[in-house]
């Protein structure tokens, strides 16, 4: 399976499930997981995060965004579905290899395992993971994982981290699940467009509009160049903020309010037009953030996809 696009559509429409934005239990998480593979979405992401301090002194945090992976390919049949993005020093790399490998067999090849390395020390020094050198462990974690999930085995030496004689078995599928990056990261880039086949940019950076990618498409071809990669072999997804009726700004890491602008809104017509205007820029997938995340929320959605996908 993976990226089939339903009917005309121009490109693959997303949605990421709650976060913090307020508190959902598995029995509500499960009914929007089939809901939204139901209503014709194309995919499902999870953010992959242990542990915010917010501004008025509490902690909150999602689910574990691996298990929640694992459940959500048990209960579906066509989504595909990925971690948006998982900071690899969060695990060892030859285990989140194993993770991987796991999620995709569940689902039947429906895995796209994005990756970064990470942003929120808060939960790093929580949960006792180095912050420091980030990038660098990243490059040697990202050879591990890139590796077993492509090769199916490694015998690797670092600095930071390990696998000696190491073997990813069983395994899921040949070649393993695409890989996607989370970042626009200069060095970020150069260690990973040789074999990623997405790159995933947050709606700030494109701040939420279709007219925002232009800059980042030239950014990453100008990297794929440099390493001899052809631009046109990687696929740009973005994320796009999306305001519904209810919806007061998406809750935070840091416990603000997302009160972005010029969020997409508006009636079916005009959003599914918006989403038009990614395709034209050049994005293959969008992935819905949606103020407020309900299933009422994701059901008045469903007009501006089937607009969509009339062409």
């Amino acid at each position: 399976m993976g990226t089939t696009i339903l009917s005309g559509r121009p490109l693959r429409v997303g949605v990421q499930l709650p976060e913090i934005e307020r508190p959902v239990r598995w029995p509500e998480l499960a009914a929007m997981i089939r809901r939204i593979e139901a209503l014709g979405f194309d995919s499902i992401w999870t953010g992959d995060h242990f542990l915010y301090h917010l501004a008025d002194g509490t902690a909150d945090a999602p689910w574990d965004a691996w298990s929640v992976l694992a459940a959500a390919a048990a209960i579906t049949a066509r989504v595909t579905l990925g971690p948006l993005v998982t900071p690899v020093g969060f695990y060892n790399p030859a285990v989140l290899a194993k993770k991987a490998a796991t999620v995709d067999e569940i689902s039947g090849g429906r895995l796209i395992l994005g990756l970064g390395a990470g942003w929120n020390e808060v939960e790093f020094r929580g949960y006792g993971v180095p912050y420091d050198h980030r990038i660098s462990r990243f490059e040697e974690a990202f050879t591990i994982i890139r590796t077993l999930l492509a090769d199916g085995e490694i015998d690797f030496e670092g600095q930071y981290f390990s696998a000696r004689d190491c073997q990813l078995v069983p395994r899921s599928r040949p070649g393993g699940p695409p890989l996607m990056i989370g970042s626009m990261g200069e060095r970020m880039l150069d260690i990973t467009l040789p074999y990623v086949k997405f790159w995933n940019v947050w709606h700030t950076e494109t701040h939420n509009s279709p007219e925002g990618v232009a800059p980042l498409l030239a950014r990453v071809a100008a990297a794929c160049e440099a390493v001899g990669r052809d631009p046109a072999t990687v696929e740009a997804t973005v994320v796009v903020l999306v305001r519904m009726p209810g919806g007061q700004g998406r809750r935070q890491g840091d416990g603000t309010l997302d009160r972005t602008p010029n969020p997409l809104q508006g009636p079916p017509e005009a959003m599914a037009e918006e989403l038009r205007a990614y395709a034209r820029a050049g994005v293959a997938e969008v992935q819905l953030v949606v103020d407020p995340i309900t299933i009422e929320s994701l059901e008045a959605l469903a007009p501006a996809l089937e607009l969509l996908d009339r062409g």
